[in-house]
């Protein structure tokens, strides 16, 4: 049962008893803060600012409130920033003044009138109306600090995002970052699509899937944990370049780079190779760095990052060599790296591999990395390399010590696809939940011929992190997956 605050809902129902609905009809308003700023680049004096008119009408919430008798002062936050409204008695009359006076911070108000500035040339809204927007019958955080407690900030991110201005702004340069992504690929002639949520099959990754069931179809589905498996099959179809940026689903833990839910963008391109898939890359993430923080490099979490071209490529088998502090020919035989590795190392040269980057490689990969020559065991989806048939022709994009990308020449060779199925079968049989199913229509799909494809999966959460210098996922995302409240 939920406990309102009693002295806030007497002021409800004394404003009910005046006269005054605490919750009218919204009337559009006219300017933005920032709109209102914008007019005032110029212009330093009053005067000057009354010639624009008297018919402005913002609208806000209430962060600032200073009453001096007959005047008074606030700040109203609207969806662009921060405006000062004057209001004086003499001007809004005394029902209007009578209103301003009720008002607490948090409430929602209109406020009409014509910009001026004040004698310190501070640009103000000079009312001659206000009007109530909506009630706020909660006591708002300090008004100095803010919301530190990141739990509360995760939790109430309504809150968050009018109290906190750094949240307000992470979250404005994250739709910045898709819609530059959505412009990147369109221009370059890909075509966005939407594919299923809800699988019969889970699919194109290795991860560990939620379970659902279908009423009416009496049908078990997953979420889907990657769109990889439909976006190829549209390529199958004739859809040369396509793209999506949605949300997955995996059933994993929860840590400062991982939630259940989470958005990626997808994109393959039929007749392309993972090198024209590494310039693609570089050009579009060079390109954000450049359109958000005017430059070729950032700090990300005190650490310098340079993102000048080329990004540096190197093997995976070079790394793992240099880590263990043996021969890239030694890491390519299993005694010799299971040796190396000593008494606990896996039973086979791709989970050796493995276990040596994740412990350590990954976490020194600063500067942006282009990670190439992937064991193909570890690499279910992607094609054999025609020179070296372990190895994937793959790359993984990592930068701050975290993968960013992920991206492969598209296996299309339906008989070796159904074979690596068999092995995933085999190995979710013998425990792994994070094995794929068998898709045997994904299988019928490639027996019409998929011509050859590269195709990249790109972490949106874990580039807006990268590019607002945050350190956890769960800030990035609006309402992140929470443990419940005990």
């Amino acid at each position: 049962m939920y406990t309102f605050d009693p002295e806030r809902l007497a002021k409800l129902e004394a404003l009910r008893a005046e006269g005054i609905n605490p919750y009218p009809t919204g009337r559009p308003p006219n300017l933005s803060a920032a709109e209102a700023h914008k007019l005032g680049e110029g212009r330093d004096t009053t005067e000057e600012l009354v010639e624009l008119g008297a018919d402005f009408r913002v609208a806000g919430r209430l962060m600032f409130k200073n009453d001096m008798g007959k005047a008074g002062f606030g700040r109203v936050l609207d969806r662009s920033g921060r405006l000062q409204v004057y209001v004086k008695k003499d001007l809004v009359g005394e029902a209007d003044f009578a209103v301003w006076k009720k008002l607490d911070l948090g409430d929602h108000l209109e406020v009409e009138g014509s910009l001026m500035r004040t004698r310190t040339g501070e640009l103000s809204l000079q009312a001659r109306s206000v009007r109530l927007g909506a009630k706020c019958i909660r006591s708002l955080p300090d008004k100095w600090h803010g919301i530190e407690d990141p739990e509360i900030r995760r939790r109430q991110r309504y809150l968050d995002l009018f109290v906190n201005d750094e949240a307000r702004d992470t979250f404005v340069k994250r739709s910045r970052i898709v819609r530059y992504i959505r412009d990147f690929f369109e221009t370059r002639q890909f075509l966005e699509v939407e594919t299923p949520m809800m699988h019969a099959i889970p699919g194109g990754a290795t991860a560990r899937p939620f379970v659902t069931h279908h009423n009416a179809l009496d049908m078990e589905l997953f979420l889907r944990v990657a769109p990889e498996l439909y976006l190829k099959r549209l390529i199958v179809g004739g859809m040369e370049r396509v793209f999506e940026i949605n949300r997955n689903f995996r059933n994993e833990g929860i840590d400062a780079t991982h939630n259940p839910e989470f958005t990626m963008l997808e994109f393959y391109q039929a007749y392309a190779t993972w090198e024209d898939l590494v310039e693609l890359t570089e050009e579009l993430i060079a390109g954000l760095v450049q359109e958000l923080h005017h430059g070729d490099s950032l700090t990300y979490q005190g650490r310098e990052i340079s993102f000048a071209r080329p990004f540096r490529r190197i093997g995976y088998d070079e790394l793992v060599a240099d880590a263990l502090g043996v021969s890239t020919d030694a890491v390519h035989d299993l005694a010799q790296l299971r040796a190396a590795i000593g008494p606990t190392a896996p039973a086979t040269l791709g989970a050796c591999w493995e276990r040596v980057f994740d412990e350590k490689v990954e976490a020194t990969l600063v500067n942006p990395t282009f990670v190439t020559r992937f064991p193909v065991e570890i690499s279910p989806l992607a094609r054999r390399n025609e020179l070296e048939p372990e190895i994937a022709d793959r790359f993984e994009l990592f930068i701050a010590g975290r993968e960013i990308a992920n991206a492969f020449n598209e296996l299309n060779d339906p008989v070796d696809q159904a074979e690596r199925f068999l092995h995933q079968v085999r190995a979710k049989d013998a425990g792994n939940h994070e094995a794929m199913h068998f898709d045997a229509d994904y299988i019928d799909a490639l027996c019409f011929g998929m011509p050859p494809t590269a195709g990249e999966g790109l972490g949106i959460d874990r580039l807006v992190m990268l590019l607002t210098d945050t350190a956890s996922i769960r800030d990035v995302i609006l309402f992140p997956t929470l443990r419940g409240r005990g």
